[in-house]
């Protein structure tokens, strides 16, 4: 198994909304947290970024959504998952 190459900076923040969402393939994901592990300026920006998301899905949370919106929205959510396939 060969040692993969160390991303940089950029490579890193290009995908760092990925690796938060875990949207990442294990290999990409092992090198963003190798690049995190030694990149201080990278680790904060991501620290940031992760605190950021916390706190918008606390506020989403708290939030009173009517019945009727929530049926409305997960249907659109059905209906374009239906024609992606």
């Amino acid at each position: 198994m060969s040692t993969p190459t160390p991303l940089t900076c950029a490579e890193t923040f290009r995908r760092l909304d990925d690796y938060i969402d875990r949207a990442l393939p294990l290999d990409e994901r092992r090198q963003v947290e190798a690049h995190l592990a030694d990149c201080l300026v990278c680790a904060r920006e991501y620290r940031f970024e992760q605190s950021v998301i916390d706190n918008l899905r606390g506020v989403l949370r708290r939030l009173d959504v009517p019945p009727d919106l929530s049926r409305k929205v997960a249907e659109q959510l059905e209906a374009a998952k239906n024609k992606g396939s």
